[in-house]
């Protein structure tokens, strides 16, 4: 099984120079927690996401309507390629910690590949429950 056989293939993103408060709209819009940062021509450069918004500009008295997207998101991001085997992916996002994994092919952005869209295949369980466990494992507070 594939990554491409998985991902979501229409993806909403956002432009380095759009502000904040326009990723902002687009998350609560689409309901959706991260959004990849590609470039004019699609090359994938960063990823915000909510968290991002309220730790790097809203709490550090940036203002969204004035911060650009670049300035705050996240710029090494880890990805995978769509031909990729989707237990792999699952333990990349395990040992990341990250619940979104864009899909990339030759640095151009063609998907994202989540938790969830692993989770709600029965083929899938074990895979899907230890990423998800070792993701929680490093989000819990003492």
């Amino acid at each position: 099984m594939l990554v491409c056989d998985f991902m979501t293939r229409s993806v909403v993103s956002v432009l380095p120079d759009e502000p904040v408060a326009l990723a902002s709209r687009l998350l609560s819009r689409y309901n959706i927690g991260s959004l990849p940062v590609c470039s004019g021509g699609g090359r994938l450069c960063g990823i915000v996401t909510d968290r991002d918004i309220v730790l790097r500009c809203v709490a550090a008295g940036g203002d969204p309507e004035k911060t650009a997207v670049k300035d705050i998101m996240t710029k090494s991001v880890v990805s995978v390629a769509p031909e990729e085997d989707i237990s792999r992916a699952a333990a990349l996002m395990a040992r990341a910690r990250i619940r979104r994994l864009p899909v990339v092919r030759g640095g151009r952005l063609e998907g994202m590949l989540a938790l969830g869209d692993i989770a709600w295949r029965p083929e899938c369980d074990m895979e899907a429950a230890r990423a998800l466990g070792e993701i929680s494992l490093g989000t819990r507070t003492v």
